[in-house]
């Protein structure tokens, strides 16, 4: 496999993450983690879509748009750096409002047999707008 072909199976893996974000697919976001992965302020896939949920599980839509992306591949290791804009919608009573990031995630992969998986996250916000709260935690329920 040359560089190339890693560089656009992370791009892919980084795409399918957005995805799963937007789609608030919590088995999806786990599967994109390494068991040891840390991301979000949290060590492994369970703690991690554990805190995204309670900023992302109650909040209204949000759209993850990706670009810039600066993959370095090295063996069985990689880095990607990776532009981010984030809009979330609020939801209920909070529908009316919304809170928008840029930034950039700086992410650390391995390859595994299910191919490139995340083993560290860091999203560093450099622009803000609109109201934090609009991130909320889902409201109890059976699927919450």
């Amino acid at each position: 496999m040359t560089d190339t072909d890693d560089r656009q199976q992370i791009i892919e893996a980084l795409a399918r993450l957005a995805e799963a974000l937007d789609t608030r697919d919590w088995g999806g976001l786990a599967a994109a983690f390494t068991p040891d992965a840390t991301g979000y302020g949290r060590t492994g896939p369970d703690a991690i879509v554990a805190n995204v949920r309670a900023h992302l599980g109650g909040c209204g839509p949000s759209q993850h748009l990706l670009g810039n992306h600066r993959v370095t591949v090295e063996g069985d290791s990689a880095r990607s750096l990776t532009y981010a804009r984030v809009l979330h919608q609020g939801a209920g009573e909070r529908a009316g409002r919304f809170y928008e990031c840029c930034g950039e995630y700086d992410d650390n992969w391995r390859r595994t047999d299910g191919g490139w998986r995340l083993c560290s996250r860091v999203f560093t916000v450099s622009l803000s707008l609109g109201d934090f709260d609009v991130l909320q935690p889902p409201v109890a329920g059976p699927d919450a």
